[in-house]
C-alpha cells in the first residue's frame, strides 16, 4: 500500500514576532492536548529505508488551519521520524517527521554516532501507543510531512527528545517562520537544546555512541556453538511473515548482530512479495498477511528474548522469540495463523507439546487456517488388550484380540532398519530380535492411531501405539536405536501421540551412537541347516543328545507336531518332530485336505509356539534328517498339551522309548474322558480292559504279538475316503435308533417354522444340521473347517462319514435335545482293512477304492474286529455271508487276490499274531503278481 510521507512541526525561516512568556505558551499547548487514553498492544512496523533527506523549499507553517489527528505509532525510523498507522485501518500508513529537528541516522555501511540510542529513546517513548499529531507543513516535491506529536501522558514531541539531548535543531530552523507561535516554539527548543548541551545529555556526550553492527552471523556453525541454548536480548527490526523476522541481537552494549530469524516450531502462511528474478508480485497465501500483521502489532521494535536453538538447512537462525507475555509462536497457533512444524521439534524439546496444544485449540475453534478443519475420528476399539503372536519386523507385529481375531499392526510413526539403506540393512535381524524378546507372547495395550484401507497395490494397514507394562514400545525401540522416526506429511494425522518425544529420543540415540546409529553392525548370525540331509543330521545328533533342555526358538510351525527350530548357541537350524505322539496332518496347500483336527492342532501350535523361546531334548533322528524329541514351552511339554486337547494320540512304543509314556497316557485318558478333539466320538466299550491279560489285546498299543480273537459284528460300509479309510455303521440298536431319529429329523426340518439359520458363523467342531446336496435331505453333521472369506464350512455327516462344503447360510443349529449327539452318539465309526496296504500310486489307489466300493456297496457285511487303535479306529476283516466259506475266504483276501492291495512288509506287534492269515494272504499276493493283476501289471514293484 502507498505510504504518505509528511513532517510534523513548525515551518522554518519565519520572522520573529512578539513572544509570549514561555511558561504561558507551555500551559496553552498542554490545555489544547486532547489525550487518547487507549490500551497499548504490541505493535508492528514496516521499516522503510533508514536515513534522512535534506528538505529544500520548506514552506512556512500555517498554525491557523492545523487539524488535530489521531494515529498509532507502528515504528520509528530514527530519532526524528515516526511511522504512523490509522486506528481504523491499520493498512493505511504515513511517515511523520518532527519539525525543526534532526537526529543521527542508521546506515548499513555504519551507523552515525548515537544513531541507535537516539532512535531507541524515541522508540521506547512512542512505539505501540496511540498519539495525537498536527501536520505543520509538507515538502512539495517529496510530500513528506512535518509536525508535532502529543503523547497521552501530557508530553509532546519534539520537546521531550530535545530536552533529553537525543535530537538537535536543524541549522536552517526558523528562517522562514513569521508567526508568533512558530517563534515561541523555536525559542523553547533552543533553550531545551542549550540545557541538554550544558549537561552533556544524549548526543552532547563527549564519548560513546559507537556501536559495531554486524549484519549476518558470519560463520553460522561457530555462532551456533557459541550461543546455542543461551538467551539473548533482541529487538525486532522488521517482520517479513508470521514466522520470519529480522532481529537485532544485543550481544553487548557496543556489539549488535542483525540476523534473519525463523520462529521455532511453526510455519506461517507466506505474505505477498515481489519475485526478484522477474519482478512479478506473488500473492500471499490465505491468512499470510494477517499473520504478519499479528506479529507486527506485538513484536515490531519491541524488546524480546531470543532463545538460540539451531540452524535451518539454509543456515538461518532458528530460535524461540519471547515477549513478556510468552512465546509468539504459541499466540500465533492459538489464533489459527500458523501450523506446527515437525522439523523444529527436536530443537524445542519439552516446549513442543505446548505448541501442539495451542494448535489443537485453534483446530477445535476452526480459527484461521483451520477454518475447514475436520476433527480426526477416534479409532474404533480405543485402548484394547491383545496378545502378540508374531514379530514380522522391527516395526510390524501380529496381535490376537480376545475374540481370537489376528491382525497386523504397524507401530505408529516409526520404522525399522530399511533393507534399501546400506547403513541400516545390516541391523534388521538385531532389531527384530530385540522386539521379539520384548513382546512375543506378551499381553499388550494397543491404541489405534490411524488406518489405511486396502488398495490395489497395498494391503490394509493399521498403525497403533503399543504399551507393555505402561512402557511405550515404539519409544523404547527409538531410544535403543533400533528404529527411526517417520517424517509425516503436514496433513498426516495418523501419527503417534508422543511424536515429539520420539523425535527427541532419536536425536539422543544418534548422539549416543546406539543401535543402527553405531555404524558397527554385529556379524550376521548364519544358521547351519542340520536337517538338510540325513548325513548332516547324523553328525549333529550325538552332540545334541548329550545336552539337556537346549534353549531354542521356534522359527516356523509346519504342523501340530513338526517345527523348524533355531538353536542360537550352536548356530543350528533343524526340523524337529515331537516324539511319543502322532498329530493329524494339516492341509499343506489350498487344494489339500486336512486330516480331522489336523488344522486345529496346527493352529494351537502356531498360537503357542511361533517365535517363542523353548527348550528341547533330542532323542533320535528320523529317516530324512528330522530330529525327534521333546519340546518344552514355559517348562511344560508341548506333546502333553496337544494330547490333553485331543489333537494328538499317543504312540506307545516311542513314548516308552522317550521315557514320558506315563505322562502322555494320562493326558490321553483325560482327553478321552472329556470327549475332546479326536475323542469326541469315543466309546469306552471300544477299549478292551487292559487288566484282563498281561499281553496287550485289542485296544492296546499294538507293539507285542497278540492272539487273534473272534469279535464278529454286522456292519454297513457308508463311506470310503480318498485314502482308503472307511466309515462303517455297526448294525444293532444304534442303527435302529438312527432310523427312528432320521424319520423325526426329516419331519422336523420340513416344517417351515424350524427353518432358522445359525445365529452366527459356525465354529470348528460344532454340531449342526446340514442338507446333503445329493438327495436334498437333512442330516446331523459336524463342522470340520471354516473358510471365512467364502463364508462356507466343510461339514462331516457324523452318522455316515462323508463330507462336503456347505455355505453358512444353509446350515441350521443342532440344538434340539432329541437329536443331540448325547442322545444318540454318531453312528459312523472309523475303520481300515486289517493286514492290507493299499497302493501308494494314486492311479492304483483310485482303482483299489473303486474295487472296494464295488464289492461292498449296499451290502450288509460281517466284520471281525481284529484290533482297536488308541484313537478308536477299528482294524477289520470283512466277510460277505453269501460268498465267504471259511475264515480265510474274506473280502480282504479277495482284494489282495485281484491285485488291489499288498501285504505289509513291516508288521505291527498285533499283526504278527495272525500268522495263518498272513500266510494265506501272501500266497494270494504271489498269485496276483504272477498274473500281473492290478498294481502288479508291470511286475513286482514292492522293493522300489
Amino acid at each position: 500500500m502507498p505510504v504518505r510521507a509528511f513532517k510534523i512541526g513548525y515551518a522554518a525561516g519565519q520572522k520573529q514576532h512578539e513572544r509570549t512568556d514561555f511558561a504561558t505558551s507551555k500551559s496553552s499547548s498542554q490545555n489544547s492536548l486532547d489525550t487518547a487514553n487507549l490500551p497499548e498492544p504490541f505493535p508492528s512496523p514496516r521499516i522503510p529505508p533508514l536515513g534522512k533527506q535534506r528538505l529544500p523549499n520548506v514552506p512556512p507553517a500555517r498554525y491557523s488551519n492545523m487539524v488535530l489527528n489521531q494515529a498509532k505509532v507502528k515504528s520509528v525510523l530514527s530519532g526524528d521520524s515516526l511511522v504512523l498507522a490509522s486506528i481504523d485501518n491499520p493498512d493505511r500508513e504515513r511517515i511523520l517527521s518532527l519539525a525543526y529537528c534532526t537526529s543521527p541516522h542508521l546506515k548499513k555501511e555504519g551507523d552515525e554516532q548515537f544513531a541507535f540510542e537516539s532512535r531507541d529513546a524515541l522508540r521506547k517513548m512512542v512505539v505501540g501507543k496511540h498519539i495525537q499529531f498536527q501536520v505543520l507543513y509538507t515538502i512539495p516535491n517529496t510530500k513528506r510531512e512535518y509536525g508535532v506529536v502529543f503523547l497521552n501522558d501530557g508530553r509532546r514531541l519534539p520537546e521531550e527528545m530535545v530536552k533529553d539531548g537525543w535530537i538537535k535543531l536543524r541549522e536552517d530552523a526558523g528562517r522562514k517562520e513569521d508567526t508568533e507561535e512558530a517563534l515561541q516554539q523555536l525559542d523553547k527548543l533552543r533553550l531545551l537544546e542549550a540545557t541538554a548541551r550544558s549537561e552533556d545529555l544524549g548526543l552532547w556526550q563527549t564519548s560513546g555512541g559507537r556501536i559495531n553492527v554486524q549484519h549476518d552471523m558470519g560463520d553460522a556453525q561457530s555462532f551456533l556453538e557459541n550461543w546455542k541454548g543461551k538467551s539473548l536480548d533482541g529487538l525486532v527490526e522488521r517482520v517479513l511473515s508470521g514466522d520470519r523476522m529480522l532481529v537485532r541481537l544485543i550481544v553487548s552494549p557496543t556489539e549488535h548482530i542483525q540476523v534473519m530469524t525463523l520462529v521455532a516450531g511453526i510455519r506461517a502462511p507466506t505474505t505477498e512479495r515481489v519475485n526478484p528474478s522477474n519482478g512479478q508480485t506473488q500473492p500471499a497465501e490465505e491468512y499470510g498477511n494477517e499473520a504478519r500483521r499479528f506479529v507486527e502489532e506485538r513484536l515490531l521494535q519491541r524488546n524480546v528474548k531470543v532463545d538460540v536453538l539451531g540452524l535451518s538447512p539454509q543456515n538461518q537462525l532458528v530460535a524461540s522469540v519471547r515477549h513478556p507475555r510468552g512465546s509468539i509462536a504459541k499466540f500465533l497457533l492459538e489464533a489459527g495463523l500458523a501450523r506446527c512444524t515437525d522439523f523444529h521439534s527436536t530443537l524445542l524439546g519439552p516446549e513442543m507439546p505446548v505448541l501442539r496444544e495451542a494448535e489443537k485449540v485453534a483446530q477445535a475453534s476452526k480459527r484461521g487456517v483451520f477454518k475447514d478443519h475436520v476433527a480426526k475420528v477416534a479409532a474404533s476399539g480405543g485402548n484394547l488388550e491383545a496378545q502378540v503372536t508374531r514379530i514380522f519386523s522391527a516395526d510390524v507385529i501380529y496381535v490376537r484380540n480376545r475374540a481370537g481375531v489376528e491382525k497386523r499392526i504397524n507401530l505408529s510413526s516409526i520404522r525399522g532398519p530399511r533393507p534399501s539403506e546400506a547403513s541400516e540393512a545390516p541391523f534388521r535381524d538385531e532389531a527384530k530380535e530385540f522386539l521379539r524378546k520384548k513382546l512375543i507372547g506378551k499381553h499388550v495395550r494397543m491404541s489405534i492411531d490411524g488406518s489405511r484401507p486396502a488398495t490395489g497395490e497395498y494391503d490394509a494397514k493399521e498403525v497403533a501405539t503399543i504399551t507393555l507394562n505402561d512402557k511405550n514400545v515404539g519409544l523404547l525401540l527409538v531410544q535403543e536405536g533400533w528404529c527411526s522416526v517417520i517424517r509425516h506429511r503436514r496433513d498426516d494425522t495418523d501419527r503417534a501421540p508422543n511424536y515429539d518425544e520420539l523425535l527427541a529420543a532419536q536425536e539422543t540415540a544418534k548422539e549416543e551412537k546406539k543401535g543402527m546409529w553405531s555404524g558397527k553392525p554385529a556379524k550376521a548370525k548364519q544358521y547351519t541347516d542340520a536337517s538338510e540331509s540325513l548325513q548332516k543330521a547324523k553328525i549333529q545328533v550325538a552332540t545334541l543328545q548329550r545336552q539337556r533342555k537346549i534353549p531354542a526358538i521356534v522359527d516356523f510351525v509346519k504342523g501340530g507336531s513338526r517345527f523348524v527350530v533355531l538353536i542360537p548357541r550352536e548356530n543350528l537350524k533343524l526340523n524337529f518332530v515331537l516324539g511319543g505322539i502322532r498329530a493329524p496332518k494339516s492341509a499343506r496347500g489350498p487344494n489339500d485336505k486336512a486330516e480331522p483336527f489336523g488344522q486345529e492342532a496346527h493352529d494351537l501350535a502356531t498360537k503357542r509356539l511361533t517365535q517363542r523361546d523353548v527348550e528341547i531334548d533330542v532323542h533320535n533322528i528320523d529317516k530324512v534328517g528330522g530330529f525327534i524329541g521333546a519340546l518344552y514351552v514355559n517348562k511344560e511339554s508341548f506333546a502333553k498339551i496337544l494330547v490333553e486337547e485331543g489333537f494328538a494320540t499317543v504312540h506307545a512304543y516311542s513314548a516308552e522309548q522317550s521315557g514320558n509314556s506315563a505322562e502322555l497316557l494320562a493326558a490321553e485318558k483325560k482327553a478321552k474322558e472329556g470327549r475332546k478333539g479326536l475323542w469326541v466320538d469315543w466309546d469306552p466299550s471300544f477299549d478292551a480292559p487292559e487288566e484282563e491279560e498281561e499281553v496287550p489285546q485289542n485296544g492296546s498299543s499294538g507293539d507285542a504279538p497278540t492272539v487273534r480273537e473272534k469279535d464278529y459284528r454286522d456292519v454297513i460300509i457308508t463311506n470310503i475316503d480318498e485314502n482308503g479309510k472307511m466309515k462303517i455303521q455297526i448294525i444293532g440298536t444304534g442303527t435302529s435308533a438312527l432310523e427312528t431319529m432320521m424319520t423325526q429329523f426329516k419331519a422336523f426340518h420340513m416344517n417351515s417354522a424350524n427353518g432358522a439359520g445359525l445365529p452366527g458363523p459356525p465354529k470348528t467342531g460344532e454340531y449342526v444340521a446340514a442338507k446333503f446336496s445329493a438327495d436334498g435331505q437333512w442330516y446331523r453333521a459336524r463342522v470340520r473347517s471354516n473358510d471365512r472369506t467364502a463364508k462356507e464350512a466343510e461339514v462331516v455327516y457324523v452318522d455316515y462319514g462323508n463330507s462336503e462344503k456347505q455355505p453358512w447360510s444353509k446350515l441350521r443349529p443342532l440344538s434340539q435335545p432329541q437329536f443331540s449327539p448325547q442322545k444318540l452318539r454318531p453312528q459312523a465309526v472309523d475303520a481300515v482293512l486289517s493286514l492290507l496296504q493299499l497302493p501308494n500310486n494314486k492311479e492304483y489307489l483310485d482303482d483299489a477304492i473303486d474295487y472296494i466300493n464295488h464289492v461292498t456297496a449296499d451290502k450288509e457285511l460281517v466284520a471281525n474286529v481284529d484290533f482297536t487303535a488308541p484313537e478308536g479306529t477299528l482294524h477289520v476283516t470283512l466277510y460277505d455271508h453269501k460268498t465267504s466259506q471259511n475264515l480265510t475266504d474274506s473280502l480282504n483276501a479277495q482284494i489282495v487276490e485281484d491285485g488291489h492291495a499288498m501285504v505289509p512288509t513291516k508288521l505291527k506287534g498285533w499283526e504278527r499274531g495272525f500268522s495263518d492269515v498272513l500266510k494265506a494272504l501272501r500266497e494270494k499276493e504271489a498269485d496276483a503278481k504272477l498274473k500281473r493283476l492290478g498294481m502288479w501289471e508291470y511286475g513286482d514293484l514292492s522293493e522300489d
